[in-house]
């Protein structure tokens, strides 16, 4: 995806909401990234570079700002204007094909091969498909820590890594810190196995965005059974892979966010879901 910088500098000072997960603010002076909404005073025009996606910014060594959050920005569509393999490709690796699969293995389901998919990334995203994975992953861990409950063994699993250890160390190299330091104390879950698998997340949106006139659309299609809308909220059922659940979505208009409530079997397709 190619920016424009009159765009993106225009988009930053104005911190228009519309362009918040379209492309993240480099500040060289401080070694973080920022979405375009961060409250922070804008640096000097000098110290600051504009990237496509996250991962482009993590790979150029940058540390996501604590106070703007990218984690929580809205899912950044680098296929707009991109090929249709790297489209393709973003989607599997965000349903976790790389979690346990290699680049070769996702290059062969797109047909193309591992040098020539690593180019079309480099070009498009601005990283490496690797890249682009442990980013999101790290990003969505971050975003249980702040957001859930959910016992850092869990939220390591639920973000695509095989181990903790191996959790800690892409954490920390990204942020600094371990998982452990992001993590306010909490009482104790007493409620039994499947507590563990219930969270409730806030996923940013850009404006503007006619939640009435979709929920209108899934009350008028409405599953019986499956889906219903009840008091301005959708609520479904849901099966991913093993794990099943029920999900409800509200809308938080003046956060311009929706809030995701899951009561899921298992945590470890939590990704995949938001």
């Amino acid at each position: 995806m190619i920016l424009k910088k009159r765009v993106c500098d225009r988009a930053m000072l104005a911190k228009d909401p519309r362009f918040d997960g379209l492309f993240f603010i480099g500040v060289l002076s401080t070694g973080v990234y920022c979405r375009p909404i961060c409250p922070a005073r804008s640096a000097k025009p000098e110290n600051i570079v504009y990237f496509p996606t996250a991962a482009a910014a993590a790979e150029a060594g940058l540390r996501p700002c604590l106070r703007c959050r990218p984690e929580t920005s809205p899912g950044s569509p680098a296929w707009n204007g991109t090929s249709a393999t790297v489209s393709r490709a973003m989607l599997l690796i965000r349903q976790g094909v790389l979690n346990e699969g290699n680049l070769e293995n996702l290059a062969l389901k797109l047909g193309v091969g591992g040098r020539h998919l690593r180019r079309l990334f480099q070009t498009h995203v601005g990283a490496s498909p690797i890249a682009l994975a442990t980013t999101q992953k790290i990003l969505f861990a971050k975003k249980l820590l702040n957001e859930t409950q959910l016992p850092i063994s869990q939220i390591a699993f639920a973000s695509g890594f095989g181990s903790i250890r191996r959790f800690n160390a892409a954490f920390k190299k990204i942020y600094g810190k371990t998982p452990s330091a992001f993590r306010h104390p909490i009482k104790s879950n007493r409620m039994g196995e499947k507590a563990l698998f219930r969270c409730k997340l806030t996923l940013s949106y850009r404006p503007p965005f006619d939640w009435q006139g979709m929920l209108d659309f899934f009350q008028s299609r409405a599953i019986p059974g499956v889906e219903f809308v009840e008091k301005g909220v959708y609520h479904r059922t849901i099966r991913i892979n093993e794990t099943t659940g029920m999900i409800s979505v509200a809308h938080a208009a003046k956060d311009n966010a929706l809030l995701l409530t899951t009561a899921l079997s298992a945590s470890r397709d939590l990704m995949p879901l938001v």
